[in-house]
């Protein structure tokens, strides 16, 4: 390589570094990374002073117990930091978390809680991202369905099991499929996300066997939020199909399927993008009762346990990761509406 050709090489690379920093959608995810690192440590001081005015600590069951001594309690609590003020604890343990990336010992596990958090995310991520995909596959064909067929019996029945299952609670349906689990037992799988045998199958077969233990949870976990997205395609695919522009196409002899999954379709759909992000927050906190109902070994069932022993650093963590996941599901629905739709400046919304 010459000289010449090395300095128009170096010049182009840096050219285009300029381009990329200096670009629209670059400037618009670091003004949202500072927002969201603000949004996240305004959230986990509200977090830690609401763990906090809640009465007890860890160490309550400890103290009933008479084989541990004052002496043992006092050493504990020094050791957990416990005995300090709460803002003090909190300092502490955001210092630990940015000079370290340590998020403490988890009180009940004995164990560092970011690889609890870690070994647990994944599980909760793999059910709610199955739920998102089959919520979507099938709410959104049956949403532009029912409302082609507008006011005749398809889009009545529609109608129908979309306010049925909005009108279920997630731990009701929970709760049904668990009796219909237990009435074609051994058909459906219920409890963890593997079966005893599970290591002894081949990659294939775990594969299988996983997501047959997830059948039953991602169904109870779909359920409210396909009836919710159905009516939502199907009110924002009628709008878009009574614009006049719609009426023009169908006038220049246009094919009824392009007119409807071409032209009304791409603009009805960047609502259902935005809803995305909420989509996903509303998944996490579905898949806690799916989690908890199925005995599923994601974030809902370690947060749960958090809850009941009082765990600060673990129930910090688990509160800290949905944050985060939430955030991100809305700066990924944002980034998606930009590619759905070029005319949107992301620097105003």
């Amino acid at each position: 390589m010459t000289a010449t050709t090395s300095k128009s090489f170096w010049e182009s690379s840096k050219d285009s570094f300029v381009r990329i920093v200096t670009s629209e959608t670059f400037l618009y995810i670091v003004k949202r990374l500072l927002q969201a690192l603000l949004t996240i440590l305004l959230a986990s001081i509200v977090s830690f002073l609401i763990i906090q005015l809640a009465p007890g600590d860890y160490l309550d069951n400890l103290r009933q117990n008479p084989k541990i001594s004052p002496e043992r309690i006092q050493e504990l609590q020094e050791q957990f930091g416990l005995d300090k003020p709460w803002h003090v604890q909190y300092f502490l343990w955001l210092w630990r978390i940015i000079s370290q990336g340590d998020f403490g010992t988890s009180f009940f596990y004995q164990r560092s809680v970011a690889s609890l958090i870690w070994e647990r995310v994944p599980a909760t991520l793999l059910l709610a991202i199955a739920s998102l995909i089959c919520t979507w596959a099938i709410a959104i064909p049956l949403g532009i369905l029912a409302a082609v067929k507008q006011n005749r019996a398809t889009d009545r029945i529609l109608q129908v099991i979309s306010y049925a299952g909005q009108g279920f609670p997630s731990f009701i349906t929970a709760l049904l499929l668990l009796i219909f689990a237990q009435i074609t037992t051994p058909l459906f799988p219920v409890g963890n996300m593997t079966s005893i045998y599970h290591a002894e199958l081949s990659p294939v077969g775990k594969v299988i066997d996983i997501l047959w233990h997830m059948i039953l949870p991602t169904i109870a976990l779909s359920i409210t939020s396909f009836a919710g997205l159905q009516r939502i395609t199907r009110g924002e695919l009628l709008d878009v199909l009574r614009q006049d522009y719609i009426q023009t196409a169908r006038a220049k002899g246009l094919p009824e399927n392009r007119v409807i999954y071409v032209h009304a379709l791409r603009n009805a759909i960047n609502p259902l993008i935005t809803l995305l992000g909420f989509e996903l927050a509303a998944l996490l906190s579905g898949a806690f009762i799916a989690e908890f109902f199925f005995n599923w070994p994601g974030l809902g069932t370690l947060t749960l346990q958090a809850v009941r022993a009082q765990d600060l650093y673990v129930l910090m963590a688990s509160l800290i990761m949905g944050a985060v996941l939430l955030i991100t599901g809305n700066l990924v629905a944002d980034l998606l509406l930009k590619i759905a739709d070029p005319r949107i400046t992301l620097g105003k919304s």
